[in-house]
């Protein structure tokens, strides 16, 4: 309640003739952690374009994105193509600061791309993904060195998630939000990942991490290497 008052108050004071706002983030998730701010979606018919900016209002850190009734579908599309839809989950699970009449429909098309899904990848990505996959496996296996190696898992575990959410056709994320999309499609793999991963940073032992990102790949056709290419122009 007091983050939910924290945020009114400051809509009042900052965004005072705006049509609409809405709460969203960790704290309505109820996942609010001592660093947690207040993520606000603000609708203004008098915005020219989209923008979000940061601040703090009293103790609360607040990060607010600004957008009119047509903008923030340039958003909603991206999400969807980018596969990590921030905008709309935080319209849909933000909670009513300031009402209007067309939240109603804005909400619903939040919800309704949520269910969809994200835009598919077609094979070629998948081939791209899967190329760069298997190289960051290969960097993996091979490095010597346990800081590179550190560094080179780190973009092996992120690879491996995107890559296996996608291909299935669900929403991705960045950050926490990788982890949290891992779980909520298939938390055995996500638990074992983690695992896997936790275990090499401990033990600096590679095997478990090398058969988890083998398995993932296996159903698209293993590790890909020969025959790929990049721009290569067809012969006549």
């Amino acid at each position: 309640m007091k983050a939910f008052e924290a945020a009114k108050d400051m809509i009042a004071e900052r965004f005072p003739d705006c049509d609409a706002a809405l709460l969203a983030g960790s704290i309505v998730r109820g996942e609010a952690t001592s660093t947690s701010d207040l993520d606000i979606v603000v609708f203004d018919s008098k915005v020219t374009s989209s923008f979000r900016e940061s601040f703090y209002t009293g103790h609360w850190p607040v990060e607010v994105f600004v957008h009119n009734w047509s903008s923030y579908r340039g958003f909603f599309n991206s999400d969807c193509e980018r596969g990590q839809p921030s905008m709309p989950r935080m319209v849909t699970e933000g909670q009513v600061l300031k009402w209007d009449n067309r939240l109603e429909a804005v909400k619903s098309e939040a919800a309704d791309l949520l269910k969809k899904g994200p835009t598919p990848w077609p094979e070629e990505t998948l081939l791209l993904k899967r190329y760069f996959l298997t190289d960051a496996l290969d960097d993996f296996v091979g490095c010597t060195d346990r800081g590179e190696a550190l560094f080179i898992a780190a973009k092996l575990a992120e690879q491996t998630s995107e890559f296996y959410l996608r291909a299935n056709g669900q929403w991705s994320g960045s950050s926490k939000w990788m982890a949290r999309s891992l779980r909520n499609y298939d938390e055995v793999l996500a638990e074992r990942l983690i695992r896997c991963f936790d275990h090499f940073y401990k033990n600096d032992e590679k095997e478990g991490v090398v058969v988890l990102v083998e398995e993932v790949l296996n159903p698209y056709g293993g590790r890909l290497f020969e025959g790929f290419s990049i721009g290569k122009s067809k012969r006549r």
